[in-house]
């Protein structure tokens, strides 16, 4: 989230996501998020299920010293791990590869759920999100133009966590742990094209609104 570089007010959509891919440092933030589960399938496929478990945990340990090197925010790494860990551990429970993506195939649906929720509260999940980052007011919440686009933005992340969900549960019956994988790597970039999206939608109507007298139209 903060690694989004702030984008002019006056930039388009399509604009905000070229210049999010653009940085090649995204690409291996995604790369090393994605890591784990790939390596797991692949080795998987090589050998069994126990080296396949060492080798993403392993993966993920190596994710984590390339940030400490760099000198960069392990959060996300360690939370990375922490996952990893705990897909580990639910895989050895299981004694079955698939069981790697349990608790992935789990996350989409609390995602959904979030995301319903702060819509029946009035308080879109991008809203929340995302408005010290664009700098909105406080009760952006009461601007209809503002909740439109986070409310927008808040039912494109539902989109994505039903056809996520949706591909968990068909290819985890199965036991596909390749579309699994594939899956779980696709989810982030989608929703970091949204986050960049939202921001530059969001930043262009407060900048908008700022423009006009404080009685125009706008507030509800």
């Amino acid at each position: 989230m903060s690694n989004l570089s702030p984008a002019p007010a006056r930039q388009t959509g399509w604009a905000a996501i070229k210049q999010t891919w653009s940085d090649p440092q995204r690409w291996i933030t995604t790369l090393m998020a994605a890591g784990p589960s790939l390596v797991f399938v692949a080795v998987n496929a090589m050998t069994s299920l126990y080296p396949a478990i060492f080798a993403a945990a392993g993966t993920a340990i190596a994710g984590l010293l390339y940030r400490l090197v760099r000198r960069q925010s392990a959060r996300s790494a360690v939370i990375g791990l922490l996952v990893v860990a705990v897909c580990a551990t639910v895989a050895m429970i299981t004694g079955q590869a698939r069981g790697f993506f349990l608790v992935p195939a789990l996350i989409p649906f609390a995602g959904f759920l979030i995301c319903l929720t702060t819509i029946v509260a009035r308080r879109p999940f991008t809203g929340l999100l995302l408005n010290r980052v664009t700098g909105g007011p406080v009760d952006w919440y009461r601007n209809r133009e503002l909740r439109r686009v986070h409310l927008a933005t808040t039912v494109a992340a539902m989109a994505i966590n039903v056809v996520n969900a949706v591909v968990q549960v068909v290819f985890y019956g199965r036991g596909d742990t390749v579309v699994l994988a594939v899956a779980h790597s696709v989810v982030t970039p989608a929703f970091v094209t949204l986050i960049a999206v939202t921001i530059v939608v969001a930043r262009r109507t407060v900048a908008r609104q700022r423009r006009v007298p404080a009685s125009a139209p706008g507030q509800s």
